[in-house]
């Protein structure tokens, strides 16, 4: 039986575990749990009438096989004892096949062998005594034996059965004792103790027995119902790891799985779908207008708008990160794929959702869309098909947004992108367009700065902004995130760690910085250089791609430990890293991602960051949420016994001059 069915037979409640040890502890008198007696029968049911039915064939032919003393010792009355044999062995054989087949309860079947039993005995026992060998026929009484030990061990009916057959054969052996003739005192009692003897000890063995298979079924339920616990336990951190808290919709982990399930079906059979990524126009202004909370609540309505536009199709939707959602969606053309973005589009448009702070003509939220199609994409990875899907989403919003736009690999405008920012990068360092910010992380129960975190900002030829999420992946590419994440761990140290402004600073690296070989030297050589104490640097992994697995990042990770550089895991819980990620990489301290705290005005979100605070502690590292926006938003991160928090209700990112012109440590911030 699977253990499926088990489970479903055993009507596993919270009180079983309770029930079961006060049953193992029960005195052998007293009388036994109904409900788990019940159960008990219900599940050997089936098992036990297949037994029972083999043993029924093998003791009919045992009986059968007697027939060879009868030739041997009583051959006056051997053919008619072989008559009864066959007739009554047939009998037993035919009918516990009969009962089986037609399906008969087991305590049913268990009465018929049993009679069947008693009836073989004395059956054998009255032809026996007709025979003119007084002296042998006597002999056949100590027969009984047999007969008991193949009820109590052999079939071992159920404890009742058992004593109500045995106590028949027991009686009818001491009948023809009594009644024998010319049976002397010496053997009266010989036999007699012989028969008494045998029925008390198989019985007690039968008891035994039925006893310890009991045990053995209760310790075996209560281990089911524990290994069902922990199998729920795993599918609610399963779905914990692979949600996201605030829209309920799978996170960018579960997206990532699901994309390479398509991607591996695109290259082995050719089935083509498309990648569509889904942004907010203009939410920061949105969220500055009318605050985080109801921005989350717009992100809601949205997803679950969208969730709406194509619950009749086979797509995967999910939330891909701050206002940006994805989809995946087989394709047969790109009409069809069209039709998909722009339903999403015009559902999220019909929300009607005011949004005063637009600088367009437009009065509401509203999304813009990217798409690419597996079929329109050169490459040997999935991922190439999220970077042309953000190029056709780049592209929509450059222009009117509230559009649609699909990519097209013959477009010159869609190589513009990557090859502007790519020229960027190459002179960024010597022409100094990059900086850092740095967002200070407070210890909630000492009220002081714990440390602060170095963001790394790139300004354009026209002066404007690049975003992280743009820059850094071509960064990657192009290998410049080597020479430019060095440069952000060396300006850290000369603005905040040389001269003590803060305890700590923490610089944000990816997997391919740890996996390039000497990385960990080059640390230890800024360190060394700036005399600043490996203890005071952090560094946070925020790589999207898992870390587990990668050799040579595994290495970095040891070598920075060993020189005393912590290390952090950051946007824990959206999918950039997974549980694994924590059990096979020691952490100093794990950032739990910004959308659990902002869920935790609903209950359900509430337990979510509960959970996930929980599951962070029991790892043995320290826990730091982010996006802490409003005074409720920090209470909240305390009362769950959160260590550090950063946001901007504590402070918004600022220079190195912001940060020495704060009080020593900060206190102000926390004081609401």
């Amino acid at each position: 039986m699977a253990f499926a069915d088990r489970h479903t037979d055993t009507s596993m409640s919270a009180a079983l575990p309770d029930q079961i040890c006060a049953e193992l502890n029960r005195r052998w008198s007293t009388r036994r749990s109904p409900q788990l007696d019940a159960l008990y029968d219900n599940r050997r049911e089936a098992s036990q009438r297949q037994r029972a039915r083999i043993a029924a064939h093998l003791a009919a032919f045992a009986y059968l096989l007697f027939s060879l003393t009868d030739v041997i010792l009583l051959p006056d009355v051997a053919a008619t004892s072989i008559v009864a044999r066959v007739v009554i062995s047939s009998l037993f054989a035919v009918g516990t096949e009969l009962q089986y087949r037609l399906g008969a309860g087991m305590l049913f079947m268990e009465c018929q062998c049993a009679a069947a039993i008693v009836i073989a005995y004395a059956t054998w026992l009255l032809i026996a005594n007709t025979s003119e060998y007084e002296l042998i026929r006597s002999y056949y009484t100590t027969y009984s034996v047999i007969f008991m030990i193949g009820q109590n061990v052999f079939f071992n009916f159920r404890p009742s059965v058992a004593a109500i057959s045995s106590t028949a054969i027991l009686v009818i052996s001491l009948v023809n004792i009594f009644a024998g003739h010319n049976q002397n005192l010496s053997y009266i009692v010989a036999v007699g103790v012989l028969q008494i003897s045998t029925y008390v000890i198989t019985l007690y063995v039968n008891l035994s027995l039925n006893d310890e298979r009991y045990r053995v079924f209760l310790n075996a339920i209560f281990a089911e119902h524990r290994q069902a616990e922990a199998l729920e336990r795993g599918a609610a951190l399963l779905r914990l790891s692979t949600t996201d808290a605030l829209t309920g919709l799978v996170n960018r982990r579960a997206i990532d799985e699901e994309l390479r399930s398509y991607w591996k079906a695109w290259c082995a059979d050719s089935a083509g779908f498309a990648v569509i990524l889904i942004d907010v126009d203009y939410f920061k202004r949105y969220n500055d207008q009318y605050g985080h909370q109801e921005g989350d609540r717009c992100l809601k309505a949205i997803a679950c708008a969208m969730e709406g536009a194509v619950e009749n199709l086979a797509c995967s939707i999910g939330r891909f990160g701050g206002e940006e959602f994805i989809l995946l969606a087989p394709s047969q053309s790109r009409a069809q794929v069209a039709a998909i973005a722009e339903s999403i589009r015009c559902a999220v448009e019909d929300l009607q959702m005011p949004h005063e702070q637009r600088p367009d003509d437009a009065y509401g939220v509203t999304v813009s869309i990217g798409v690419a199609l597996s079929q329109d994409v050169l490459g040997t990875k999935a991922e190439r098909l999220v970077t042309e899907a953000d190029r056709a989403l780049y592209n929509a919003k450059r222009s009117s947004r509230n559009c649609v736009k699909i990519y097209d690999r013959g477009e010159p405008n869609q190589l513009d992108l990557d090859d502007s920012i790519a020229e960027l990068l190459r002179t960024a360092l010597a022409a100094k367009r990059v900086s850092l910010v740095y967002q200070p992380i407070y210890n909630i129960t000492s009220r002081r700065i714990e440390a602060v975190e170095a963001l790394m900002r790139l300004t354009g030829s026209d002066g404007k902004s690049v975003a992280p999420d743009v820059f850094i992946p071509i960064a990657e590419r192009m290998g410049l995130i080597l020479p430019l994440g060095l440069w952000a761990i060396r300006t850290a140290c000369e603005e905040l760690l040389t001269d003590g402004h803060v305890p700590k600073v923490s610089v944000n690296v990816s997997v391919v910085q740890l996996q390039s070989p000497g990385f960990g030297l080059a640390v230890a050589a800024i360190l060394a250089e700036a005399n600043v104490s490996p203890r005071r640097l952090v560094l946070e992994i925020t790589e999207g791609l898992k870390i587990e697995g990668k050799t040579e990042a595994i290495k970095s990770i040891r070598e920075l430990h060993s020189m005393g550089v912590e290390v952090w895991l950051d946007d824990f819980g959206t999918g950039f890293a997974g549980l694994s990620c924590i059990r096979e990489i020691t952490f100093d301290a794990v950032k739990i991602d910004r959308s659990f705290l902002h869920a935790s005005s609903a209950p359900r979100g509430a337990q979510m960051l509960k959970n996930i605070v929980d599951l962070v502690r029991g790892t043995g590292c320290e826990t730091i949420i982010e996006g802490v926006e409003t005074p409720e938003q920090l209470l909240v991160a305390a009362k769950e016994g959160v260590d550090y928090a950063q946001g901007y209700h504590l402070n918004r990112p600022m220079p190195a001059e912001g940060i020495r012109a704060l009080s020593p440590w900060g206190k102000e911030a926390l004081k609401a």
